[in-house]
């Protein structure tokens, strides 16, 4: 599976829900992204017959090894690029915007100089 950025956004929602609320099910996703029961029911499954996460009797959705690492990653980004949007000027709401299509798109190595960048 070639991971997108809807795949992308959706294991970083499940890593920020389980930070929040210890538990993650369908709804919980549902809800925080404004989507479906069904869209999110679809996304689940296809994360999960990819490796991406695990599901147990109860509907209770955790992430994998391999799903962790890549929301971890998303959201590292997120919160780094929404802090050097907000430190040049960018209100906090449009930053948090901009940074979700951003992480997605920025290259590794443009990340890397963006964080050296942010700590100096």
């Amino acid at each position: 599976m070639i991971m997108g950025e809807s795949a992308e956004n959706y294991l970083e929602t499940i890593l920020i829900l389980n930070k929040k609320k210890g538990t993650v099910r369908s709804v919980d996703i549902a809800t925080e992204l404004g989507f479906s029961k069904p869209s999110v029911c679809v996304a689940m499954r296809n994360l999960r017959e990819h490796g991406y996460i695990a599901t147990d009797g109860d509907g209770l959705i955790t992430l994998t090894e391999t799903g962790y690492e890549i929301a971890n990653k998303i959201f590292q980004r997120h919160e780094t690029i929404t802090a050097w949007l907000t430190g040049i000027g960018v209100s906090a709401d449009q930053a948090a915007i901009d940074a979700c299509r951003i992480e997605h798109v920025i290259s590794q190595e443009s990340f890397e100089c963006l964080c050296k960048a942010v700590k100096k």
